[in-house]
């Protein structure tokens, strides 16, 4: 229990911090940052995993290049469904991207 609510509170504060990068502006409220970051800590916690095992093969190949893609599909689908596009290009989506990838490493990791 305690990993999961890593996973949510680091979802919300990466999605929070990824509003600072230039060009990125978010109109929403707080509750709607708040679910997202919450469908992107569920995403980390219970699909991840299994999106890691279905693509080891190609980490491998990639050396773990991979896995950074991997992590820009699904902030790009929470950006889709729920945060309606404030990621407008893909080097915003990349910053975003390696913000969150952090403070996973940061919060979920202990």
């Amino acid at each position: 229990m305690k990993r999961f609510s890593a996973y949510i509170i680091a979802g919300v504060l990466g999605i929070w911090l990824a509003t600072g990068i230039p060009g990125v502006e978010f109109e929403g409220t707080l509750a709607s940052l708040a679910l997202a970051g919450f469908a992107l800590g569920i995403i980390n916690f219970a699909v991840k995993p299994i999106l890691d095992i279905l693509t080891f093969p190609l980490k491998i190949l990639t050396l773990g290049v991979f896995s950074l893609f991997l992590n820009m599909a699904i902030v790009w689908i929470v950006d889709v469904l729920i945060l309606e596009k404030i990621f407008n290009s893909f080097t915003q989506l990349f910053i975003a991207t390696v913000i969150l990838w952090v403070l996973n490493i940061i919060l979920a990791k202990r």
